[in-house]
């Protein structure tokens, strides 16, 4: 079947639930926002009310990246970090723009452009050029670059969801992981080859009307198993949980939908273990955090307490009638308060 074509519908509404095909373009500002008592909101309240962020991860055993372009119209950030395993070496590199300056966020999620930029540091992410092909370029004023093409071909199937958020609002996310990625990374006077590190890459691409106080847990691994084969997860809780769930597993390009997750885990004790186990018994592993990158704001109208945690995880996961055993495949756990 074809994607559909716009999410927001001809009286205002957005269409719910899981999407096989996808949807070409999230037109938020053709919402019919409301307040809780039924009023209608200004098109500049639209403007303003939706928030729009890209995550882009590269995944191996000697190297970890995690890339992010964040929009809140009031004010754009973006932050690049990487990793290295084996040295434990970790790089953090984090911006802010008032009002947005210099960020572009087209509306759709499959062949959309993104761009941050601040002085000499420029992030670009890019599935408009290319057919099946998500291009990210990272250009830093300390020299570091990041020039990765993630496989967006025919044959991946991304987990596509709108659900409701709160009263009056909705979100859509699309997510995708253990995606084939080639290209290079520039750091600190090393380079990194992506095609013999074997990286693979996950996508968190979201926009929305969100809760103005929220919070996620969320997890994501992108690995090849033993026998070669490519595996990747999105796990979340707290978040797009109303009627459907944004919990799937890829195994090579083959989806497979995964019921409400359980994310236990000592907010004090940042580096202890986390435990995850789903609903539907799909999912039991341990995450054992390394390190962490962390942000705390607290501006009046906006805050967030950020804690996205790279790591090991262990354990079992049940599907397609066979057990996958994980033994230090590296990944992602994520604690987050945001209000917006």
């Amino acid at each position: 079947m074809p994607a559909l074509p716009r999410l927001i519908d001809a009286s205002g509404q957005p269409c719910y639930g899981l999407f096989p095909d996808g949807v070409e373009e999230i037109n938020y500002l053709d919402f019919d926002l409301r307040t809780v008592m039924d009023k209608p909101r200004s098109q500049l309240a639209r403007r303003f009310g939706a928030n729009q962020f890209q995550f882009i991860s590269l995944l191996s055993s000697e190297l970890i990246v995690g890339v992010a372009i964040v929009d809140l119209k009031l004010v754009s950030s973006a932050f690049v970090y990487l990793f290295d395993p084996h040295t434990r070496r970790f790089d953090e590199f984090s911006f802010l723009q008032p009002l947005a300056r210099g960020t572009t966020f087209d509306s759709r999620p499959g062949s959309g452009r993104a761009v941050f930029e601040k002085g000499r540091n420029r992030i670009t992410v890019d599935a408009a050029g290319e057919a099946g092909v998500r291009q990210l370029l990272v250009e830093l004023a300390d020299g570091t670059r990041i020039d990765a093409r993630i496989d967006e071909g025919a044959s991946q199937q991304p987990l596509s969801i709108c659900t409701r958020a709160g009263y009056t609002g909705w979100v859509f996310t699309r997510k995708t992981a253990a995606r084939v990625c080639t290209g290079s990374v520039s750091w600190r006077g090393q380079q990194f080859d992506l095609r013999q590190l074997g990286a693979l890459a996950a996508v968190d691409w979201t926009t929305g009307f969100m809760r103005r106080e929220t919070f996620w847990n969320w997890g994501s691994l992108s690995c090849r198993l033993p026998d070669g084969r490519r595996l990747g997860f999105n796990l979340a809780a707290g978040v797009n949980e109303t009627g459907f769930t944004e919990n799937g597993i890829w195994l090579d390009d083959q989806p497979i939908k995964v019921d409400m997750v359980d994310f236990q885990f000592d907010r004090a004790k940042p580096l202890a273990p986390w435990q995850l186990r789903s609903a539907d018994g799909q999912i039991d592993l341990r995450f054992q955090p390394v390190g962490t990158r962390q942000e705390k704001l607290n501006a009046l109208l906006l805050a967030s307490n950020f804690k996205q945690h790279f790591g090991q995880y262990h354990g079992e996961l049940r599907v397609a009638g066979e057990t996958l055993t994980l033994d230090g495949a590296w990944g992602l756990v994520e604690d987050h308060y945001a209000r917006w």
